[in-house]
């Protein structure tokens, strides 16, 4: 803008617009030219501009890094620093180059050493399917010197098996590598219609759970995890790492986890060097299965990534889907294959017309005839003129071009023609046209043997390095260590790691939650701090352990409106943090008398005294909890007493009311569950346990917490441990190659260790294997090298019960191709019949008689009359004069009598 001598406005500009169309360019640019790939050949200019720049330099050697950095200057207008990393980038997807020199680590996150020390060359694979000149269109650089390509015509889906993460302006793409092989077959799938599905696979291995992906668009969601293995109780082992992450930043992840508390180790070392090796030793008495999922929870050992596939179409960005990217580049690889055979066939037609104008011009002698032509046209015209009876034979017009290169042949071919070599000659390339015709009539069986000899060509070495999982959920609070010290001030109503001068209450972690019982009836659950206030006298407070339907409240209290106890039982499963809860009647003078936490539902007997003064005869009584159905934590409860009540004092400890836990167990993640998930293993009492047989020949006991981890894939049995069972096992032996066959007994009782029992050969394994008391075993072989015969035989007939380190017998079956336990109904001695006995008569009380080996128990069930009343009128009848029949009776005891000849009343 102008400004006048007296400073007024003259002229203005406006400046709104100036820079919104810039920016838009901008923009677009950066989209285009540099940070999102295009659909058609999966490469950002500059990784275009780098293959270019090396196809021109081939020559079969090695060039210097720095130089193929140079070439590609002249046509990438930017510096040589983005050329060297996209260079090395592409080097360490082990695809489209072959390197020499030091490229660098991914895994390690090691640089490369400088571009004038390492060397690069096109691998086969690249100058198969990236390069054609003939299919390719050109645009001139940017300095409009050179020509570069517009697209190179890939004939493969590049883009997803090298991935790409670019960030624009305005918009960012995030695509997942996937396996070479699965792409290929995916390809071929997709040409034959068939329904496909890519999942991402990583240089770096590790563990998959693509249950959340989505085809890679936005919104999904992956997460991948470090392969952890157990070398012993006191260390752990990392085997693969996670995409995206170093073993630099996952040991620095891990040690501040254990800084911080989260985890408890004693030392992180580091041995990778061919292989990643990360070798973690435990801090003394810490589970290794719990530090596996706390390695999960707090540290880079498991990492949630979300895709977002976007790609340039038409010169715009376009947000698809993993499979709609494979259909687009298959389709185009058809279409590559299209132009190339239409290519050749052109090619294959003009080589056949010029050897059948050759042999005409040769044969008929027509070069004699333009001897005596004066002008060089009236030779062309003498040329055509002898051509005239043979034009009708050929598939287009002769031209003039035509005749000038049958005048450039020179009289010692002429001389020298042969004409059967010729014809052979043509028949050749007419065979061939013939093979390119069909081809063209048959593209898609074309295109599916493309890809098919790329999949026997170059995918020997490049199988799925990632395992595909269901990961299951670890719930941070379960895993974290304890790394604080909860103390509180019932008093004043304080809580916290901080209040180290008062009382002691247990070990916690930083991140979990406290529940806080306070005597005036309420519940508060908070998150731990170093001080915080919850309330004045504090009752009781703990660890807050979420949807936890083992733990019960048992409590009395005082209804400050009516002077009347209640006594109720409830759990607390879920709830809002630093929400107060009312437990009591509301009222002023309400207040909890009595009050206990039980871990496993447990009821104890209370005493009840009551003040002297109080008009209750009996003034002292007992109650127990077990008679108290459990409730809502709101519920009002049962009357205790009316009478005011002096002290309340806990008598005797109480059992379990809940019963034993059902536990599930999920093979997809190897995890035990109680969400019924999987198999059910069975009801699990405190002092049960778990019986694992291994496929190396090992049993283990374990407990049946649900942090325990389960190989899969190394299980062969999983089942309740029964104390009185027998294993029946066969393994191969792999010294002698023999089949044996073993019955024994567990002598051991230790938890969590293994203990192999079949020969300790390291290619020995375990074929079989059951926990039934007498199964039959199913053998099939053959005896003459050709039939398969079957054999059923009892155990017995094969092998006696022996110790666990016994060798077992050896099975005489050299031609044995399988074998298999058949579960039968034998109990072990001692073991009561699943069956019952069952005494009815009409109208009558129902009484089952069970366990006829041992004790008999008789089961009084009321008839629906005496159900409706309370009470049983059973003590008015003699017991022997109840008219009864026995149901279920075992084939052994058909002639048993009346009930007093049995004996049983």
């Amino acid at each position: 803008m102008d400004e006048s001598l007296d400073g007024s406005l003259q002229n203005q500009i406006a400046v709104a617009g100036m820079y919104e169309n810039w920016f838009l360019e901008y923009a677009s640019y950066v989209i285009l030219e540099r940070a999102v790939p295009a659909v058609a050949d999966g490469l950002k200019p500059v990784q275009r501009r780098i293959l270019h720049a090396l196809r021109e330099m081939d020559d079969g050697r090695f060039n210097k890094v720095a130089n193929v950095v140079g070439q590609t200057m002249q046509y990438h207008p930017h510096g040589d620093a983005s050329i060297t990393d996209a260079m090395v980038n592409l080097g360490q997807k082990e695809l489209l180059f072959d390197c020499q020199g030091n490229w660098g680590d991914m895994r390690t996150g090691d640089s490369a050493a400088a571009a004038r020390y390492i060397e690069v060359r096109l691998s086969k694979f690249a100058n198969d399917v990236v390069f054609n000149n003939q299919t390719t269109k050109w645009q001139l650089s940017y300095d409009g010197r050179k020509k570069e390509p517009i697209t190179l015509p890939i004939k493969f889906p590049l883009l997803l098996a090298q991935g790409v993460e670019g960030i624009a302006v305005g918009l960012a793409t995030k695509i997942m590598p996937h396996n070479f092989c699965e792409i290929l077959q995916a390809s071929i799938d997709l040409l034959n219609n068939k329904k496909v599905e890519l999942l991402p696979d990583f240089l770096t291995g590790g563990l998959l759970d693509a249950s959340n992906y989505n085809d890679g668009l936005r919104g999904g969601k992956i997460r991948i995890r470090a392969k952890i293995e157990e070398a012993d109780k006191k260390t752990l082992v990392i085997k693969d790492i996670p995409y995206s992450t170093t073993t630099t930043s996952l040991i620095d992840s891990i040690i501040k986890a254990n800084d911080t508390g989260k985890i408890k180790i004693k030392k992180v070392i580091d041995n990778t060097a061919k292989d990643v090796e990360i070798q973690i030793q435990l801090a003394p008495g810490i589970s290794p299965d719990v530090t596996i999922d706390a390695l999960y929870a707090f540290t880079d050992c498991e990492i949630s990534i979300s895709p977002n596939a976007c790609v340039i179409i038409d010169e715009k960005p376009h947000f698809v889907g993993i499979s709609e990217i494979l259909k687009v580049s298959t389709n185009q690889t058809v279409d590559l294959l299209k132009q190339e055979l239409e290519i050749r066939r052109a090619e294959l037609m003009e080589r056949i017309l010029f050897s059948s104008l050759e042999k005409i011009f040769i044969e008929n002698r027509i070069y004699r005839d333009i001897e005596e032509c004066e002008t060089f046209e009236s030779v062309i015209e003498m040329v055509d003129k002898g051509l005239e009876p043979f034009k009708k034979d050929f598939y287009r017009e002769i031209v003039e071009e035509d005749i000038l290169r049958l005048l450039e042949i020179r009289i010692k071919r002429i001389s020298k023609f042969d004409a059967f070599k010729a014809d052979e000659a043509m028949k050749r390339l007419e065979e061939e046209l013939k093979e390119v015709e069909h081809h063209l009539a048959n593209l898609i069986t074309y295109a599916i043997n493309y890809f098919k000899n790329l999949l026997q060509k170059y995918g020997k070495g490049r199988e799925r390095k990632t395992e595909i999982q269901n990961f299951n959920t670890i719930t941070a609070t379960v895993v974290a260590a304890a790394n604080q010290k909860l103390y509180v001030n019932r008093t004043d109503g304080f809580i916290g790691y901080g209040l180290k001068k008062d009382e002691y209450l247990m070990d916690c972690s930083d991140i979990d939650d406290i529940i806080v019982f306070r005597q005036n009836g309420t519940c508060v659950v908070t998150k731990v701090q170093e001080k915080v206030f919850v309330g004045k006298d504090i009752l009781y407070c703990s660890v807050f352990k979420k949807n936890d339907d083992r733990k019960v409240y048992n409590l009395v209290y005082f209804d400050g409106k009516n002077g009347i106890s209640y006594v109720k039982r409830f759990k607390v499963t879920s709830i809002t943090r630093d929400r107060e809860y009312k437990l009591v009647s509301d009222n002023a003078k309400s207040k909890i008398t009595y009050f206990s936490a039980n871990e496993n539902g447990e009821a104890e007997i209370i005493q009840v005294n009551l003040t002297a003064n109080c008009t209750a005869k009996i003034k002292q009584f007992d109650y127990d909890f077990a008679k108290l159905a459990i409730k809502g934590r709101e519920s009002l409860g049962n009357v205790l007493t009316k009478y005011p009540v002096r002290k309340i004092v806990q008598k005797s400890a109480g059992v379990s009311t809940l019963g034993g836990v059902d536990i599930w167990y999920d093979a997809t993640v190897g995890r035990l569950n109680r969400d019924e998930h999987g198999q059910f293993i069975g009801n699990f009492e405190p002092k049960d346990s778990i019986l694992v047989l291994y496929k190396s020949g090992n049993y283990e006991l374990t407990n049946f917490e649900l942090t325990n981890r389960y190989t899969a894939d190394e299980i062969l049995y999983l089942k309740k441990y029964e104390a009185n069972s027998i294993i029946s096992a066969v393994y191969i032996d792999g010294a002698s190659k023999n089949h044996f066959i073993k019955r024994f007994k567990l002598e051991t009782t230790t938890i969590d260790k293994k203990f192999l029992f079949i020969s300790d050969h390291k290619a020995s394994r375990l074929i079989a294997a059951t926990d039934n008391y007498a199964p039959n075993v199913q053998i099939k072989h053959k005896p003459d090298g050709k039939t398969n015969q079957v054999e059923l035989l009892p155990i017995s007939e094969l092998g006696e019960v022996r110790g666990w380190k016994a060798i077992g017998n050896k099975l005489n079956y050299p031609k044995l191709t399988d074998l298999q336990f058949i579960d039968t109904e034998e109990k072990a001695p001692n073991q009561p019949e699943d069956e019952s006995l069952v005494v009815s008569g009409d109208d009558e009380p129902e009484f089952i008689i069970k366990n006829l080996a041992g004790d008999i128990e008789i089961a009084e069930t009321e008839s629906e009359e005496n159900n409706n009343t309370g009470e049983s009128d059973t003590d008015s009848k003699e017991v022997d004069d109840i008219p009864f029949e026995i149901k279920n009776l075992p084939p052994d005891h058909k002639d048993l009598g009346t009930g007093e000849q049995l004996g049983l009343f």
